[in-house]
């Protein structure tokens, strides 16, 4: 049986052979976080349909976030106690022997990161994402199970951690303090206020620098090499502070994931992110200058 210091040691991603490997110890809890923005319930179908065997399913709009307030974003973060009791249910523990929480979705991290984020937020280290997600465990010709698990509930304890997080008035205190970066993780056609398909306003937080969250994985939603991670940061690498934003606070998480995996710690997240900032009208907004006429 592994021991939970060796799990403590695994590292922040593992592979569908490792997780194979050691499915079946009582430490390991595995969560489905598939999801799609368009049509919500898809996800939970997708798990309904096949999952890998033992695997909880935790919904993004009804586990990961709490409800919509007209500030806040679209995905504000979720109720601490409320989700601490939905982790215990499924059997996450954090004492006397903590789980080991593998989190997988099959959008490049998309989802399976917000999670992954939220028990690092809820003082839960041992939590590592699936490499390369549900796809790359079924290219593997590993199993799939239709079965739902009934869980044996376990105490799960929080332990907040605040500075992982910030709201708006930090982001606005903060666009003016030297060593600060604001990075925004959207595609660059929603940076540049080109294209928004979901929020009300185009544009981004003036003074923010785009590293669109797709860039963290390859086409398949395998992780890049840690190499290439620190590559990827390596003009912002000596900044005195983070803060990173999505549309709504969730796919920025995959770029809390890259900046961890590329040994630059302590960024944070602004939760609300551009569907929080946007929802206050007399905000400046930055857009791409307009093309002149020919």
């Amino acid at each position: 049986m592994i021991e939970v210091s060796d799990l403590g040691n695994v590292g922040m991603a593992v592979s569908p052979d490792w997780l194979f490997q050691h499915l079946s110890q009582p430490q390991i809890v595995v969560i489905d976080c598939r999801f799609s923005l368009m049509q919500p319930d898809a996800g939970r179908q997708q798990y309904l349909g096949g999952h890998i065997p033992g695997a909880y399913y935790l919904d993004l709009n009804q586990d990961l976030s709490s409800s919509v307030q007209p500030h806040g974003g679209r995905h504000p973060l979720p109720d601490v106690e409320q989700l601490a009791q939905k982790l215990g249910v499924i059997g996450v523990a954090t004492a006397p022997e903590p789980s080991f929480v593998v989190v997988y979705d099959d959008s490049r991290l998309g989802f399976a990161a917000r999670l992954w984020w939220l028990l690092r937020y809820l003082g839960c280290d041992r939590v590592a994402v699936l490499d390369g997600g549900f796809a790359a465990w079924q290219a593997a010709g590993f199993p799939v199970s239709q079965d739902v698990p009934v869980a044996q509930p376990k105490q799960f304890t929080p332990k907040l951690r605040p500075e992982m997080v910030v709201n708006i008035d930090t982001v606005k205190a903060s666009q003016t303090k030297a060593g600060m970066i604001l990075v925004d993780s959207r595609e660059a056609e929603r940076f540049r206020g080109e294209r928004e398909p979901i929020d009300p306003i185009a544009g981004h937080i003036p003074g923010a620098v785009n590293y669109p969250w797709q860039g963290v994985t390859d086409a398949a939603g395998k992780l890049l090499p840690a190499s290439q991670q620190q590559e990827r940061w390596a003009a912002i690498q000596d900044a005195d502070e983070i803060i990173v934003y999505c549309g709504s606070g969730v796919t920025a998480c995959v770029n809390l994931l890259s900046l961890e995996l590329a040994g630059i710690q302590g960024a944070k997240l602004y939760a609300g992110s551009w569907s929080d900032w946007c929802s206050y009208t007399n905000n400046d907004v930055a857009k791409a200058p307009t093309p002149k006429a020919n």
